[in-house]
């Protein structure tokens, strides 16, 4: 057992469930996990809250322990004082606040208790040696107190002075300076809203660790009856359920309150997506505090070209752009795709074994330079990726950037199909368990995806879909609480979910528009509740990340729908693939009509848009991007303010953009180089991709292909695996 998880282990001694009993909560020290748990509950976490001076630590930690019978350790006058035999004031006027934090560490180094709730100090998470030893038996949680509440309770209590606060420094300076602590140490955030009172902070604690202690965890959209629940990590490996179905939480989508979002305005992109995201993923699993690092990684000026990582634009009219494209690879996928290896990484290690990881992934032409990317930068030499794209289906400069990838462990090839050939053999490969046992006994490999099936990969986005709403309300164009519309291009539905996602998580989102170009199934199946591919042949446009028949993240969505019915679901997917149709109930219908619109456009409309965009604003569109305004300039109501989700720089479809806008250029033979020096006259805005033109530049290392035939992929896979 590896050294990580007796750390785990550790922590999690005897965790508790909270019982609701005559309106009060009782201690018990069980749980709900499964009989064969790898955890030892013989012994008892502490609790311990930590926060800002004046955050309401030590009365809400008394409350706590007389809720849940459980003793109440204050670190200042049951650990410093007895330990020094003075108060604590006389001891930091001694010896001054630098070595006030050093003495203050090392008393607390020595504590030792179990089963209590600790109240620490403001000051001790800035001691990196002790807050490390009682994180070993117990959970931090981070009172989140808004900083004007902070600032008047220190006035009132007559501080103005805490330690660490040298001469010259302000109040609110050195409380941004312990708060990146607070961030750096925590397991769980309770946000309180302003002026709380400690009895509804309790409630909010008391709250937070019945969520903890119930996650249900994750299920099979396609799941009968009981069936073994996944956790989060282990979702981020699997990919597929074992039925084939997608994995989605089991129990009831977290909700943000109104007074919630509203703590999210005035925060930059990579501190609403540490609150976001936490609402997703368990402190048991990854501490706040772990999460937060990974984040910074994924979303740091280094990574996107622009400081705001997801900016929103006035565009036209009611229409604001949402611009999904400053990631290294120039596509919305690189929000999660700078994440999700992390956490892949993570599942990894929490799962102790020396298997190695194969990734597969089909691309209809974004993911795959995505999935690289991300996996080139984070992945370690137990980790390998295949890349299958349709030959003739992306763009010229998309398939340049990913054949001219550079990284170990990483393969990319063409395959003689379109995006729906090469995504279902890869579902095919993944229900295959003669092969994947053949690769694990053979090879020690195991397969896991990173397409928008993975649910660690659809995660992230939702993110950005929440913080383009508070971008409009921190700009003055809505005031909080004020409804929008949302709309995305749309392929594989992953995208558009994650908005829904977002709505469901109590955001003032009106209607999510999916947009289609000639492949509009989608439209089809949100305005009759007919999913039909018996007469339908896959289109190829100048926008191929949407060129899809079988949108796989649809499932999810009936999953909710259908009141998480899996026989429901799994039938209809059956019928899919069976007979190329499935229809749903037109009560099932209603409900998703008053939250989804669909429309389409033609390959001629969506050029249309491009061209008559550009000589109105001088804004360059992607095909994509033009679909969405297409459909949007059709359905949008002008007296809602409306998103347009940008999910492509222009740069990615050089060959195409510079074709529409300069027939001439058509005949010209120009290098991926020439192609994005040629667009860049054109048009500044958007600013020009700096990753793409060196992209440009690199010459193509990758250059296998193969035929449409699974057994041609699945040698390549084998081959592969030998390798790694």
């Amino acid at each position: 057992m590896s050294s990580r998880q007796m750390a785990v282990i550790q922590r999690l001694h005897g965790y508790l469930v909270w019982i609701k009993h005559y309106g009060s909560y009782k201690r018990a020290f069980c749980t709900s996990r499964p009989s064969n748990s790898r955890f030892d509950y013989t012994e008892r976490s502490n609790i311990y809250l930590l926060g800002s001076p004046g955050c309401g630590k030590t009365t809400v930690g008394k409350l706590l322990g007389e809720k849940l019978e459980r003793p109440v350790i204050d670190v200042d006058d049951d650990i410093l004082e007895p330990t020094w035999r003075m108060p604590v004031s006389q001891k930091l006027t001694e010896i001054g606040g630098k070595n006030f934090i050093d003495e203050e560490g090392k008393a607390l180094c020595q504590f030792q208790s179990s089963g209590s709730v600790v109240c620490l100090s403001g000051s001790n998470p800035l001691h990196a040696q002790s807050m490390k030893h009682i994180k070993e038996n117990g959970l931090l949680i981070f009172l989140d107190v808004p900083e004007t509440d902070i600032l008047s309770r220190l006035e009132k209590m007559k501080v103005n002075r805490i330690v660490g606060q040298e001469a010259g420094i302000s109040m609110p300076d050195i409380l941004k300076y312990r708060r990146s602590f607070y961030e750096k140490h925590h397991d769980a955030r309770v946000v309180c809203e302003s002026g709380e009172t400690p009895k509804n902070i309790l409630n909010r604690v008391l709250t937070s660790l019945d969520r903890i202690e119930n996650d249900q965890g994750y299920i099979s959209t396609r799941q009968i009856g009981p069936a073994k629940r996944q956790q989060f990590l282990q979702t981020v490996l699997q990919g597929l359920a074992p039925d084939g179905g997608l994995l989605v939480k089991a129990d009831e989508l977290p909700v943000i309150s109104y007074c919630k979002q509203k703590r999210l305005v005035d925060l930059g992109y990579r501190e609403r997506a540490l609150r976001l995201l936490q609402e997703w993923i368990s402190p048991l699993e990854i501490a706040g505090g772990e999460l937060k690092v990974y984040i910074d990684n994924a979303y740091n000026e280094n990574i996107f070209q622009t400081k705001d990582v997801a900016p929103v634009r006035a565009f036209e009219k009611n229409q604001y752009m949402m611009e999904l494209f400053h990631g290294p690879t120039a596509s919305f996928k690189d929000f999660a795709l700078q994440l999700m290896p992390q956490l892949f990484n993570r599942a990894i290690q929490e799962e102790g074994e020396n298997s190695r990881y194969l990734i597969l992934v089909a691309t209809s032409g974004d993911t795959g330079g995505a999935v690289l990317d991300g996996f080139k930068q984070y992945a370690g030499s137990d980790t390998g990726v295949i890349v299958f794209y349709p030959l003739n289906g992306i763009s010229e400069l998309q398939k340049h950037q990913m054949t001219s990838m550079v990284g170990n462990n990483i393969s990319v090839v063409g395959v003689d199909s379109d995006f729906d050939f090469c995504q279902s053999t890869v579902k095919h490969i993944f229900r295959d368990d003669h092969f994947s046992a053949e690769l694990l006994n053979n090879y020690n490999v195991k397969l896991s995806a990173a397409n928008s099936l993975n649910w660690g990969r659809l995660l992230p986005q939702i993110v950005y879909h929440a913080s383009g709403y508070l971008d409009l309300v921190k700009s003055g164009v809505i005031s909080h609480g004020q409804e929008i519309d949302i709309c995305v291009p749309t392929g594989n539905f992953g995208n558009i979910l994650a908005a829904y996602y977002v709505k469901m998580m109590g955001f003032p989102i009106r209607k999510l528009i999916c947009a289609s170009n000639s492949n509009d199934v989608l439209t089809e199946f949100f305005q009759t509740g007919l999913y039909d591919l018996r007469k339908r042949q896959l289109l190829r446009t100048a926008s191929p990340a949407i060129d899809i028949l079988k949108s796989s993240n649809l499932e999810r969505l009936l999953h909710h729908v259908s009141d998480n019915d899996g026989s429901l679901v799994s039938n209809m997917y059956n019928n899919l693939d069976q007979d190329g149709i499935f229809k749903i109930s037109k009560h099932i219908l209603a409900n998703l009509q008053t939250i989804f619109t669909a429309g389409s456009c033609t390959e001629q409309e969506c050029k249309s848009t491009l061209i008559e965009t550009y000589k109105r604003t001088g804004y360059l569109l992607d095909p994509h991007t033009a679909v969405c305004k297409t459909v949007a300039d059709k359905l949008g109501d002008p007296g809602v303010p409306l998103l347009l989700a940008g999910t492509a720089h222009n740069a990615k479809f050089a060959d195409t953009v510079n074709s529409w806008i300069d027939p001439s250029s058509v005949s010209l033979d120009l290098s991926p180089n020439d192609l994005l020096n040629r667009l860049n006259k054109l048009s500044s805005q958007p600013s020009p991709h700096e990753t793409m033109l060196r992209m440009s530049k690199q010459n193509v290392i990758h250059k296998k292909k193969c035929n449409a035939s699974p057994n041609e992929l699945m040698s390549i896979v084998k081959e592969f695996a030998s390798k790694m």
